[in-house]
């Protein structure tokens, strides 16, 4: 059924050099779509595109792109469309972390966290917006946190990703309701705290067979995110991913 729905959609992932990014890039490839890659690091985004081209032969584009810089965005912006007529699926997981500290944290990283969050998230989302006339099934998933929740556990996370995480849910929220009676959709995902595994190790089979207490791991995450995009069309999805171990209870060890 997935392979069926997702076969020969085009597929936007940012932050797609490493963790989540990477894992789900890898999921959706699996599932049927060709990728258009983004990330700051273009080796990053071919160490992932390699393997995702030789398992199922579908075509990566790779973008370069730093959501802290609107020049970045809009050359990135530029360059997807250069290379597609549409686009079906923007993934929103790129972003910068950045963690609590007892120490002045410096103006860079704070503006870096917030501008990628939200500013550069939401100039991203505005400039492929026209390359989702042509899709039959146009959807915008934002990866947002459990630190995006009102009254979410501050648990390691620092002030300005908390409050960052806050807004980009708040954006997905708002795209929802400027999106309303057109064929686009905007789903959000709230991961816990999660193991970074990646899809060409054991681990990543193995995660399905987690015991309740363990820790969530990014294939949960690309699981959620899978099933959302495969609802009927008239279902919209917000989905909060919990787990015992780093999630919205944490445990003292975790919130120490």
């Amino acid at each position: 059924m997935r392979m069926i729905q997702l076969n020969g959609t085009v597929a936007v992932v940012t932050g797609a050099g490493r963790g989540l990014g990477a894992a789900l890039a890898y999921a959706l490839a699996e599932a049927g779509c060709a990728l258009v890659l983004c990330g700051r690091s273009q080796s990053a985004l071919t160490d992932v595109a390699e393997p995702i081209v030789r398992a199922f032969g579908r075509r990566v584009q790779t973008v370069a792109l730093d959501l802290a810089d609107a020049k970045s965005v809009a050359a990135a912006v530029e360059g997807i469309k250069a290379e597609n007529g549409r686009i079906d699926i923007l993934v929103n997981n790129g972003a910068m972390w950045l963690e609590d500290s007892d120490e002045d944290h410096p103006d860079d990283a704070v503006l870096g966290v917030v501008n990628a969050a939200v500013t550069g998230t939401f100039l991203f989302t505005q400039g492929l917006l026209p390359l989702f006339a042509h899709s039959p099934r146009p959807d915008i998933v934002t990866i947002g946190s459990i630190s995006g929740l009102p009254n979410a556990a501050l648990q390691t996370v620092s002030v300005p990703f908390y409050a960052a995480k806050r807004a980009q849910a708040a954006l997905a929220d708002g795209l929802r309701q400027k999106l309303a009676g057109t064929p686009v959709r905007s789903i959000v995902v709230h991961p816990p705290y999660i193991e970074d595994i990646s899809p060409l190790d054991g681990a990543w089979e193995a995660a399905g067979s987690r015991r309740k207490g363990e820790a969530a791991t990014n294939r949960d995450i690309a699981e959620a995110v899978l099933f959302a995009l495969t609802r009927p069309r008239h279902v919209t999805l917000s989905i909060t991913v919990d787990a015992d171990e780093g999630g919205l209870y944490p445990s003292p060890a975790r919130s120490a």
